[in-house]
């Protein structure tokens, strides 16, 4: 085909009720054309066909039309059947204005659902069956029943286990314990609740025995307010959408996809280079091949021998490669002595499991196609081939045959110590009483030293032999730091190894914070991988969500499809419908990514088998969101300059009013999206036009914002907020509650997601220029922010809305410093009306502040200026007592979080495999070590606080004079 423009994807976008003529394939072999409404549903269509048939030939032949069924090329180049009749045709958005109209056949549930899958995903599941893996397709069996049978003992749980899943707590962290009758509050209030019984189906309702046994046990009851009408809804709903799906478990096999060329890029001379790892452990020297000049296919024909023995060779073993150039420099000038030296430019890498995914040494060959680098090799990427075979070089290699029959890898229950001779024992019990001797008098001191220094995981040759003789000691004495015996195991002496994972069949559960730490990719083996699972299952729901987007992350880390890992999610996700939301959208929101586009999929298709009913609440919201991006596209795209007004007319279009109304809000699936108020909706004016969309939400005629955000990737706020929340949740589980606001935040997809709508507030930088007539003057004025609040909180409202500011303040103050937040200015801090503070953007973070002219503007640990010290002392120069009370919330919510460090570290180390520029490798995460004081005393680390304290009050002055040139620039923005 020559260059050009393809499909119909430009005509759906637009949103004018104009015909469009399309064409119809008849099973009788006759061929109709007529223009339809881009709003005419496919039902409405086919009577249209109908009716211009009736005066063509063989009409006779044509059945009822419900025999019949359209069917077209949709846009994941996958044909279509279209069962759901009542979809518009822009809807449909099929690739060409083709409809083929067929006879059905088959299983239509199975095959309207494999549709709604594979649109819902973004992915055509006959991609999957085009991939001819075993490992794809075994693992494609085994989660579809495993997550089918889980829907199944679903719908036969009791009636509360069944709400429990369908309605999940949102329950507040609260002191520990939390005794009925001993929470504290200044405003103390009693809540009545009425509940009437009905003696027919008192069985049923053990509400009054729940609350009973509540108050017995010193414990607060908990409730959750649901309308009867929805419950019985979802259940009838899930019950007949499951009944009828999982009679029949046929699965459609399109053709595959055909193959395509590849192609090697050109350069002066190539190498390629190999490596053996597990985890980021190099088993054996590098080797690398001789150098070879550029042709179509370039041919080493080398054998590469590694220095390590076949027995040696740990479990989770992968193979490394790296492809690059080899340039010579320009020569010296004549007179030097040097001699001309050559560069290394790397081009590709690519990695392979040394064994397959049921144990076996790889044999035969193999065709790697690679993925673009600008290093060397790999060994914390992918073990998956690079899809875009047309733009990537490909590496054959061929792995020999050193058995005649195939070897595997012994199971986990096979791997033993080897039982040793009686005088062996011998000798190792009076070894051992000679190592308890020493261990009593120097060793252990020396063992505690290493164990409590957390700042580190870098050993002396000396300090890896005495944590490995001692590792016995180690499991006793010292057993959350489990990791550090791991990073100096063997792992390329197959004794370490068997004395390793015999360990660890008698090592103590973990708790969370130190057993997320080894699902890092320097643990791969898969006794370790086990082990944290196990630890994991402890986790409440509570905690999971708060976990669940490392957990994601740590999946591209999995060496096989099938893992505990994925299990575990799934089953967790498939068990509480809010941790299966969540789960969904953070695997979906990165199916775009080529390395991870196979196993999120295969997950994603895995939870909507074993949550039907889910899959029309996710579809509305995917479908809302489409809308979304083309009213962004329209606002950003405009010839014209756009306004609000154009925008509102959009949104009252009858297809754009339909698909962005009732859904539930992806941010938060328990909120729901009843009407969108097209009055109220606009576009901020920043770069990328994000929309402003307003709903009432049902409830009381309550109003919900959202933002929907396109061009930016929302994956570092959620972070961001994501340990925001995570603060909070400590400091008030520890009786501080500093009214931190962390508001919600999800990608949905590629640089685009939403932001929740915070009501009622407002940021300095306009309170500021509200209340002075100059931009250059307005971020001095120290009173402006006490008279706005003042103005929003009249006579004994005021108190209690500057106690919000104080709190909010402190713990503000205390996590920007700690996270390294940068680009704090004016705009980018806010006040709600009723007093409480917060920080919004956090496109810096980690201490990577922004510099103009190579100048830090950022000049101070974290923003405490003279106008909010003004709002804490209640605008009295002389209320130090106040102000030495914000001292204390801030002194005492940094040590609760210094004694969490590891957690935040850990959490910060499993999102390396997110992608974030600002977050790549463990130096990055060194400034957080460093702000939280890993590795020192309290007393040194809050010292040091203070310190950073009394900086950020001294130089505060700077902050304000930052605050001014964003104000002038703003200004002056065309």
């Amino acid at each position: 085909m020559p260059p050009g423009k393809y499909g119909m994807q430009e005509e759906w976008e637009k949103e004018w009720d104009q015909q469009i003529g399309m064409e119809f394939l008849l099973p009788t072999g006759i061929y109709l054309k007529f223009p339809v409404s881009p709003n005419d549903t496919i039902k409405s269509i086919k009577k249209m066909v109908w009716k211009n048939a009736s005066s063509e030939a063989l009409f006779s032949a044509l059945g009822d039309p419900e025999a019949y069924v359209f069917t077209c090329i949709n846009q994941t180049a996958e044909r279509e059947e279209l069962e759901e009749e009542s979809r518009r045709i822009r809807d449909v958005r099929p690739f060409m204005c083709v409809l083929r109209l067929v006879a059905r056949e088959g299983d239509r549930v199975e095959k309207l659902t494999n549709t709604q899958i594979s649109l819902l995903i973004g992915k055509g599941l006959h991609e999957f069956e085009a991939q001819k893996n075993h490992e794809v397709n075994e693992f494609r069996a085994k989660m579809r029943a495993f997550c089918e049978e889980t829907a199944q003992e679903r719908q036969m749980l009791p009636w509360q286990q069944w709400m429990e899943y369908s309605f999940p707590c949102e329950l507040e962290p609260c002191c520990s314990p939390c005794g009925f009758g001993r929470v504290k509050s200044k405003n103390k209030k009693k809540i009545f609740i009425n509940v009437k019984f009905d003696k027919k189906h008192s069985s049923r309702f053990p509400l009054l025995q729940y609350i009973f046994s509540c108050l017995r046990n010193g414990e607060n009851p908990y409730l959750t307010m649901v309308h009867h009408s929805a419950i019985h809804k979802y259940q009838e709903e899930q019950g007949r959408m499951c009944s009828q799906l999982y009679k029949s478990r046929s699965l459609s096999r399109p053709p595959p996809l055909p193959l395509k060329k590849v192609r090697v890029q050109r350069t002066a001379a190539l190498v390629v280079q190999a490596g053996l790892f597990h985890g980021s452990e190099l088993l054996c020297k590098v080797m690398t091949t001789s150098e070879v000049s550029v042709c179509s296919e370039p041919l080493w024909d080398q054998k590469l021998e590694f220095d390590i023995n076949v027995a040696d060779l740990p479990r989770m073993s992968r193979l490394c490669f790296a492809l690059y150039a080899v340039i010579e420099k320009a020569k010296k000038p004549r007179g030097t002595k040097k001699k001309n030296k050559k560069a290394d430019c790397p081009i590709a890498w690519v990695n392979t499991m040394v064994f397959d995914y049921k144990d076996q040494l790889k044999t035969g060959e193999f065709l790697l196609s690679t993925w673009p680098s600008s290093d060397l090799l790999n060994p914390m990427g992918t073990v998956e081939k690079n899809p875009n075979v047309d733009s990537a070089a490909g590496l054959l290699i061929r792995f020999p045959n050193i058995r005649p029959h195939p070897l595997y890898y012994p199971p986990l229950d096979k791997v033993t110590i080897l039982k040793k001779p009686a005088f062996e024992y011998i000798l190792l019990l009076a070894e051992h009483l000679l190592l308890e001797i020493c261990f009593a008098l120097l060793q252990y001191l020396k063992l505690k030293e290493i164990m409590d220094n957390k700042n580190s995981t870098e050993f002396f040759e000396d300090e890896k032999e005495l944590l490995w003789k001692l590792r016995t000691e180690v499991r006793d004495r010292f057993h959350e730091s489990l990791s550090k015996l791991l990073l100096v195991t063997k792992w390329n002496r197959h004794e370490d190894v068997v004395q390793m994972v015999s360990l660890l069949r008698n090592w103590p559960d973990l708790p969370a914070i130190h057993a997320l730490e080894l699902l890092d990719y320097s643990f791969p083996d898969p006794a370790v991988r086990s082990f944290t699972i196990a630890c994991l299952r402890k986790l409440s729901d509570d905690e999971l969500l708060q976990y669940l987007i490392q957990l994601v992350q740590v999946l591209k880390y999995e060496s096989y499809l099938d893992c505990d890992l994925t299990t575990f999610l799934l089953e967790r996700a498939l068990s509480n419908w809010r941790i299966g939301h969540f789960l969904f959208w953070h695997l979906r929101s990165e199916i775009h990514v080529a390395s991870v586009s196979l196993r999120f999929g295969l997950i994603l298709e895995a939870y909507c088998r074993g949550n039907i009913h889910h899959i029309r609440l996710l579809t509305k919201q995917n479908e809302a969101l489409g809308k979304m991006k083309a009213l962004s596209d329209f606002v950003k795209s405009g010839s014209q300059k756009m306004t609000a007004d154009d925008l509102k007319l959009c949104i009252r279009q009858e297809s754009y009013l339909e698909a962005l109304s009732d859904l539930l809000s992806p941010l938060n699936p328990s909120i729901s999206l009843a009407d969108i108020c097209a009055d109220k909706c606009r576009f901020m004016n920043s770069k990328m036009k994000p929309l402003w969309l307003m709903y009432n939400s049902g409830a009381q005629g309550d109003t919900v914002g959202i933002i929907f955000k396109n061009g930016d990737d929302l994956r570092q706020d959620m972070l961001t907020l994501q340990m925001i929340q995570l603060m909070e949740n400590l400091w008030k589980r520890e009786g501080l509650d500093l009214r931190m606001l962390p508001y919600g935040c999800l990608s949905t997809g590629n640089k685009m997601g939403l932001i929740e709508v915070v009501k009622n507030s407002d940021t300095i930088a306009n309170i500021q220029r509200n209340s002075s007539n100059s931009a250059a003057t307005a971020a001095f004025n120290k009173d402006a922010l006490l008279n706005w609040l003042k103005s929003k909180n009249p006579e004994d409202k005021l108190d209690p809305a500057i106690e919000e500011f104080t709190l909010s303040c402190a713990g503000y103050c205390v996590a920007t410093y700690v996270l390294g937040i940068g680009d704090r200015h004016n705009d980018n801090i806010m006040i709600r009306e009723t007093g409480q503070l917060f920080h919004i953007d956090f496109g810096h973070i980690l201490g990577n502040f922004k510099r103009k002219l190579g100048i830090n503007r950022e000049r101070v640990p974290f923003i405490l200026t003279y106008d909010f010290v003004h709002v804490i002392q209640q605008g009295r120069t002389n209320n130090s007592e106040k102000f030495e009370r914000f001292r204390e919330y801030c002194e005492r919510a940094y040590k609760i979080l210094c004694r969490n460090a590891m957690l935040f570290v850990n959490l910060f180390a499993m999102m390396k495999a997110a992608g974030l520029p600002e977050l790549t490798s463990f130096k990055d995460i060194q400034y957080l070590k460093d702000s939280l004081a890993l590795g020192k005393s309290e007393e040194e680390a809050l010292k040091n606080f203070k310190v950073k304290f009394n900086e950020a009050l001294r130089e505060s002055w700077k902050t304000k004079v930052n605050w001014m040139m964003h104000s002038l620039a703003k200004d002056n923005r065309p």
